[in-house]
């Protein structure tokens, strides 16, 4: 029984068409979730991200963190990097969503937005080293941030917002025919932890 979102149906589709993306809401209490945010913030290796824009490399106020399985290699906007060994939080993590969505990960990229001025511009999640049309399972942590789809043809748009504690899975032909953003706002002032779970083909 699921004692925190009583109205939310994670079965529905939250696309229209040309893809799954199904909300679960919170998955954990406050208690749990603030537990958790609070030991990411501590524990991961957090970094500045980077990213080779025609020829110019970037860095971002952004910070990011590669967890996996193994030290597998994750290659996006021209650079990559290497993953480190699972935490025991992150390990915890994954059990749980693996357990509520019936999927199997082997690698996390954690995102740290320090406030609402961090954002991500439309992006969709389609590198080569990942599965393809394989589930992202995206749990957020810390502020309620405003998450927005964008179809790559018809440029319908779908927006929602994440909760703290709560879990996104996006899936199937998601990647392939959608983008998604998180739109900067000067409304947030707290920070927003982000953790995507996804699977590296080997």
């Amino acid at each position: 029984m699921d004692l925190f979102n009583n109205e939310i149906d994670s079965s529905k589709n939250v696309l229209p068409k040309d893809g799954i993306a199904n909300y679960y809401g919170k998955l954990l209490s406050n208690q749990k979730a603030n537990h958790y945010f609070d030991c990411l913030m501590d524990t991961i290796e957090w970094k500045n991200d980077q990213a080779l824009i025609y020829g110019k490399l970037i860095i971002t106020k952004r910070k990011v963190g590669w967890y996996g399985d193994s030290d597998f290699e994750y290659t996006y906007s021209n650079t990559t990097k290497r993953a480190l060994p699972w935490t025991k939080e992150l390990l915890e993590l994954k059990s749980i969503i693996e357990e509520k969505t019936g999927e199997m990960f082997n690698s996390c990229l954690l995102n740290l937005y320090h406030n609402g001025d961090e954002g991500m511009a439309w992006h969709s999640d389609a590198e080569k080293d990942l599965k393809k049309n394989g589930a992202i399972g995206s749990l957020s942590f810390g502020a309620e941030r405003k998450f927005a789809f964008k179809h790559k043809e018809t440029k319908e748009t779908v927006s929602l917002i994440l909760e703290h504690g709560s879990l996104l899975v996006m899936k199937d032909a998601t990647q392939t025919n959608w983008l998604h953003r998180l739109p900067p706002t000067k409304l947030i002032t707290k920070p927003r932890i982000n953790l995507t779970f996804r699977t590296i083909d080997l």
